[in-house]
């Protein structure tokens, strides 16, 4: 079992030093979006190859989440991006685009990814680290949406889904920073978080450029009073209304 230190959380996190700020926020895209899901696994599979499991963060001035709903045939996409360490909100951008792959567990990103990354390049405001509604390596070919997304923009990421995707793991304590192990295959793949006292815990996972352990720090110091951060809860009111 272990537990998250709590109390220096934020200062130490405030440390990393600088990188430079993203200033073109148009992505290039690596492959197509609506392709058949043999092709999709294949692509997953490759880009996966990519993913730096290492911390190569900068300074975290800025963190944005990300979700996604879906409404009539179209993907409604909102990020909110967030002042770190304090989490007041300073921008939102919301996507509205047509649905053009179907819902298949494990590929979801092809679903997703698209509408999210046209509401990143709305921003004027560039993140430095993504908190996905999603998993990251926690997915049975270790490419989540946290790693697509990090993958594509080359922003460091972090999956924080609500529920787990492949692995198995004992419960953590019940003390708010609690987290046990979430292994598959003899790999260590994420963490299970207790990020309130008492309530379900989240699944923790890499994204891109970031450690398993600063990603759980991270996604500590962005958690209030709730059991989700408040990137994820400002993203998932702005995704459950039409942009």
């Amino acid at each position: 079992m272990y537990r998250y230190p709590i109390r220096s959380a934020r200062g130490d996190l405030e440390k990393i030093p600088s990188r430079p700020k993203i200033r073109n926020m148009k992505f290039q895209q690596r492959h197509a979006w609506n392709l058949p899901p043999g092709e999709a696994i294949l692509v997953q599979k490759s880009l996966a190859k990519d993913i730096v499991r290492s911390n190569e963060l900068g300074e975290i001035k800025h963190v944005a989440g990300m979700d996604v709903g879906f409404k009539g045939g179209f993907a409604i996409a909102a990020v909110a991006v967030l002042k770190f360490p304090s989490l007041e909100l300073v921008e939102v951008a919301r996507s509205r685009l047509p649905v053009s792959f179907p819902y298949i567990p494990g590929l979801l990103s092809f679903r997703e990814a698209p509408v999210l990354l046209d509401a990143l390049e709305k921003l004027a405001t560039s993140p430095d680290l993504l908190l996905c509604d999603g998993q990251g390596i926690a997915h049975p070919r270790r490419f989540g949406i946290a790693c697509h997304l990090g993958i594509t923009t080359g922003i460091p990421s972090i999956g924080v889904a609500k529920t787990r995707l492949v692995g198995s793991h004992q419960m953590p304590g019940n003390e708010k920073g609690d987290w046990a192990p979430l292994t598959d295959k003899g790999e260590t793949i994420g963490a299970v978080l207790r990020t309130r006292r008492g309530v379900k815990p989240v699944y923790v996972s890499v994204g891109h450029k970031i450690d398993l352990e600063t990603a759980i720090s991270f996604v500590m110091a962005c958690t209030t009073k709730y059991r989700l951060p408040e990137t994820t809860r400002w993203a998932h009111r702005l995704a459950s209304t039409e942009p």
